[in-house]
């Protein structure tokens, strides 16, 4: 696994975008950042040695995956129960693909009532609304 197969993979699950935030760190949103979206995934393009991935792991996970070689507390974000991945080796596809998909949901489930409706909406009136808010955004 590297960043170009996981960005991919992501890129198709349901509502998720992308930017380029801090320094050289591909975001993943559930739900446009505009609309009131949230991360579930953080990866570092700057291969300065520390985490490739951090992702919301949830509560329950969270211990678990500390406990395995490779991984740490995300910074800025373990009070949130994000773990941080030192390299892609630590889990084959399969197992990036499931963390990552887990991820997706626990944040999903977590969006507030009004960002869920708007994700339910037609993709061009949720589209609109998007553009909207980022230009809206942009006009502060």
């Amino acid at each position: 696994m590297d960043i170009e197969e996981l960005r991919k993979a992501l890129l198709r699950m349901p509502h998720v975008a992308e930017t380029m935030q801090w320094g050289a760190n591909l975001v993943f949103w559930v739900g446009d950042k505009a609309i009131g979206g949230k991360m579930f995934a953080l990866a570092n393009l700057e291969g300065d040695g520390r985490a490739v991935l951090a992702y919301c792991a949830g509560p329950e996970r969270y211990a678990e995956l500390l406990e395995l070689e490779g991984i740490f507390p995300a910074p800025y974000l373990a009070r949130a129960h994000w773990v941080a991945v030192e390299r892609w080796s630590v889990f084959r596809r399969d197992e990036w693909l499931s963390e990552l998909a887990a991820a997706h949901a626990i944040v999903h489930a977590k969006l507030p009532k009004k960002v869920r409706g708007i994700l339910e909406l037609p993709a061009s009136e949720r589209k609109r609304l998007i553009v909207e808010n980022r230009a809206r955004l942009a006009s502060r």
